[in-house]
């Protein structure tokens, strides 16, 4: 089958793999869509950090955003699952230690995280193998575009339960991309009031082309009291402003991750008395986003800018953009192209 394969910082190309053969407890499922987001393409350009504590390493198969249909099944793995539409966790825990008993697979400390961590093949491939247990089956009215939202999705979600709002709470989000768009549409969706702080620009023209009119920057941004603060950036800089913006006794959560260390004073955590929460993975969120999405709550397919083949992925994970792609954030991939 054809898949893309990344062999080394800044070189790629579309290989023929061998197919996937599903063993005990695991389903292979054909891909219709994949998307690719900032962790694809700090694979591509090296800067990616499990490449240097070993826990990646070149050829890599990446693609963790996906959904598709089962095509075969392994031993113990129910055979219903054949011709369902289904998306998946992207953590897959061994399934045997404390944290895997707990519910905290994510955690793992020894998971694969598929086509990221321990060479779990990824999704930019015509097929891809699932534990059965990762899977989350789609209903018919959440097409291939919303499908392969769900584990951006199930991300946003989770920090958006983290901020623990409640209607008409004020909420502020660092960072106008997919994840803090979703964030952005999820906090509206239970009512809250919704700002975003980015840098000026395209995106934030996107943001309130998308209904957030409450769009700020640095210089702009108005003394309001923030309910919560999510902090869905790559800038060292913002989770520090997080906790100096947020109001005392409320939360603030910390989703995206900098390239280089982010500094925060623990002595306002403590003298705020604010409550700091991370979060990691889709994984618990994946459910409530299919149905938020199935519902029409949140539709969240004017993120994607275009579906490409994976020919063209090499071009979209080194940040060219074309013209007619627009601003929208996320990029998918139809691997049947």
């Amino acid at each position: 089958m054809r898949a893309f394969v990344i062999t080394g910082p800044g070189r790629a190309e579309v290989q023929q793999v061998e197919e996937p053969v599903p063993g005990a407890r695991e389903v292979v499922v054909d891909v219709e869509r994949a998307g690719v987001c900032g962790t694809d393409m700090e694979f591509y350009s090296g800067e990616m950090v499990y490449l240097h504590t070993g826990q990646a390493a070149y050829p890599i198969r990446i693609g963790h955003e996906w959904c598709g249909v089962v095509s075969s099944v392994g031993a113990g793995a129910d055979p219903a699952w054949l011709g369902k539409r289904v998306t998946g966790d992207t953590m897959l825990g061994c399934g045997h230690c404390p944290r895997c008993a707990a519910g905290r697979q994510h955690l793992c400390a020894d998971r694969f995280e598929t086509g990221i961590r321990n060479g779990w093949p990824g999704a930019l491939a015509e097929r891809l193998l699932v534990p059965a247990r990762a899977l989350q089956t789609l209903p018919d009215n959440v097409d291939a575009t919303l499908g392969a939202l769900v584990e951006p999705g199930g991300n946003a979600l989770r920090a958006v339960r983290a901020a623990a709002l409640a209607a008409g709470d004020r909420l502020l989000v660092l960072g106008p991309g997919t994840i803090g768009l979703l964030a952005a549409q999820f906090a509206r969706a239970q009512g809250a009031e919704v700002h975003l702080l980015g840098l000026p620009g395209p995106a934030l023209d996107f943001a309130r082309g998308l209904g957030f009119p409450n769009t700020w920057t640095a210089d702009t941004l108005p003394a309001l009291r923030w309910d919560a603060v999510i902090d869905a950036s790559n800038a060292p800089a913002l989770p520090a402003l997080a906790l100096d913006l947020v109001e005392p006794g409320r939360r603030v959560v910390y989703i995206g991750l900098s390239g280089e260390p982010s500094t925060i004073d623990t002595r306002a955590i403590a003298l705020k008395d604010v409550t700091v929460v991370g979060v990691l993975s889709g994984s618990g969120g994946l459910a409530g986003a299919v149905d938020l999405y199935a519902s029409g709550v949140v539709d969240p397919h004017p993120l994607i800018a275009a579906t490409v083949g994976l020919d063209d992925v090499a071009e979209v994970l080194a940040g060219r953009r074309r013209a007619q792609w627009g601003h929208a954030p996320k990029l998918h991939i139809d691997p049947r192209r």
